[in-house]
């Protein structure tokens, strides 16, 4: 494969998994109120305003897990932790954790 086409699939399966398969997580789990949830798991890529502390922006030979603040592995300890409580915040911490869980095989496993 191309070092093109690699870039491209890499981006589709980013952005996949950032708009897309989070339907699939809200149908499965949450099928009455999957509308909503989907919302709350989208409102989660917010986490991602932390990039804008950086310099710069947008590096691509560095990852996002570990570096920015709300990708830290204290923070990544805290969603956990949320998932223990009921309702929007079990919710939000599933977002984030498949947020970190996204961004630790974009930079992982693809070639940069």
């Amino acid at each position: 494969m191309a070092p093109s086409e690699i870039a491209v699939l890499k981006t589709c399966t980013h952005y996949f998994l950032h708009f897309v398969f989070p339907v699939f997580i809200a149908l499965v789990f949450y099928p009455k109120n999957w509308k909503k949830v989907y919302l709350i798991l989208l409102a989660t890529m917010l986490i991602d305003l932390d990039h804008l502390f950086a310099n710069p922006i947008f590096d691509p030979s560095r990852g996002s897990i570990g570096f920015h603040f709300l990708h830290s592995y204290y923070a990544i300890a805290v969603y956990f932790l949320m998932l223990f409580f009921r309702g929007n915040v079990r919710i939000i911490g599933i977002g984030l954790l498949f947020h970190m869980l996204t961004d630790y095989q974009d930079f992982n496993f693809w070639p940069h």
